[in-house]
């Protein structure tokens, strides 16, 4: 931790830890609106798996792609990535090697990802890969798993992909329960690699971003340039404020949020937007977001999701309307707006051939 303080330092960063939340970033100097507050490169990463187009494990480009040879599972754009990555897929490609072709075929992104993490950990502690401040296993072990948190059937798939993880390596030095919390560590923690255009290319881990609390509100965003993640400011941080992200879509109401969060990443938001749950700003938020208006008779409010997920509820009079009904009349909305659309631009086609 010294040592992560230290390169935190120069960057006008430190970690703070809180009881409430555990871990979080805080400024030492203020930070102002565009402004890289850290980047990191991935300390592994992954690229997605799929059986329409294939990426390239160094860039992610899906052009002049050409298969690893020897174990037919990694592609390469050309021998610069080839050859940058080739410390680490050196040992993955043994290993993957020894798999037969029926194997090969249940080796997904998320084991890879598992794989090259043992790979990388190990070449780190045989100094065949340096370490720096920000690139080390141990930030790893400091990361959230959340394992108390997690359900019998989620500790069984984590369980089942340990042992897979555990006979491609071959490493008897390497427990299958850490590799177990690991893969719950991935869940928590791992970040969808996005380009320009917010299409996923692939999955990455970052120890440090992950230090990042979310928050709907958020004062910074992250952004991807390559592999590389980028954490820059969105307004003015004061010195001593603590940096937030999000993690995930903010354009929804409290309810649907903190649905997301608490399925995905296990916790229950506690930021501005959400303790403001129940009251007139939050429901009128709400409404605007993703509201339907009420056909009460004299009503003229707003119908939210229930707490149950099972149907909507007026926030005024309580009329309950089945979920299917709301899901027809939004599947009506969405034909009508998609006909709409077509008509215009029919209409746009003929007014630029008249001219």
């Amino acid at each position: 931790m010294e040592e992560l303080q230290s390169g935190l330092k120069k960057q006008g960063l430190t970690v703070f830890t809180l009881p409430e939340k555990g871990r979080c970033l805080l400024t030492t100097r203020d930070f102002y609106p565009g402004e890289v507050i850290i980047s990191q490169e991935p300390y592994v990463c992954v690229p997605n798996k799929s059986p329409v187009e294939s990426r390239c494990d160094g860039c992610f480009s899906s052009s002049n792609l050409k298969k690893c040879s020897a174990c037919h599972v990694v592609w390469y754009c050309g021998s610069t990535c080839q050859k940058l990555d080739w410390k680490l897929h050196r040992l993955e490609c043994e290993a993957l090697s020894r798999l037969d072709k029926d194997r090969r075929n249940f080796v997904t992104p998320s084991i890879r990802l598992m794989v090259k993490l043992y790979v990388r950990r190990k070449l780190q502690s045989e100094k065949v890969i340096p370490t720096t401040a920000t690139d080390n296993y141990n930030l790893v072990e400091a990361l959230v798993s959340h394992i108390p948190d997690i359900d019998e059937k989620q500790l069984v798939l984590y369980a089942q992909m340990a042992n897979l993880v555990n006979f491609i390596l071959q490493q008897p030095d390497i427990n299958i329960k850490e590799i177990a919390e690991n893969f719950s560590k991935f869940a928590c923690n791992a970040h969808t690699i996005c380009d320009s255009e917010l299409r996923p290319l692939g999955t990455g881990l970052y120890p440090v971003v992950s230090i990042i609390n979310h928050s709907c509100s958020p004062n910074s965003v992250l952004v991807f340039e390559g592999r590389l993640a980028v954490i820059r400011a969105v307004q003015y941080i004061p010195q001593g404020a603590e940096v937030f992200i999000s993690y995930i879509e903010i354009a929804g109401s409290t309810m649907t949020r903190q649905k997301a969060l608490k399925e995905q990443y296990l916790f229950t938001c506690m930021c501005p937007r959400c303790i403001k749950v129940g009251q007139s700003d939050d429901i009128e938020e709400s409404a605007i977001l993703e509201g339907y208006r009420c056909k009460g008779e004299g009503c003229n409010s707003f119908l939210l999701r229930s707490s149950d997920d099972k149907g909507f509820i007026c926030q005024q009079c309580g009329l309950v309307r089945d979920k299917d009904e709301i899901r027809k009349i939004a599947s009506e909305v969405k034909s009508m707006s998609e006909k709409a659309l077509i008509s215009s631009s029919s209409g746009s086609i003929l007014l630029d051939c008249l001219c």
